[in-house]
């Protein structure tokens, strides 16, 4: 699963990536800073500590990332 979501604050999308078959689970943040995690449930979790709807343009495309992580994990 990969997952594209525009924040406010940086000209390049955040980026989620689930990646099963090669055991990468990640994100990119908008300032080209990333995190990289053992599970998608850790990558989850850092996502709700981290990120809130307000910093996206499209709040609602947060709520649905959240929607498929909660699916996935």
């Amino acid at each position: 699963m990969e997952f594209e979501i525009k924040a406010k604050d940086g000209a390049l999308p955040c980026e989620v990536t689930i990646d099963e078959d090669n055991g990468r689970y990640m994100l990119r943040n908008a300032d080209t800073t990333g995190e990289f995690f053992e599970t998608p449930t850790e990558l989850r979790d850092w996502i709700q500590a981290n990120w809130n709807p307000n910093r996206f343009e499209d709040p609602n495309q947060f709520e649905l990332l959240i929607s498929e992580l909660n699916s996935y994990t």
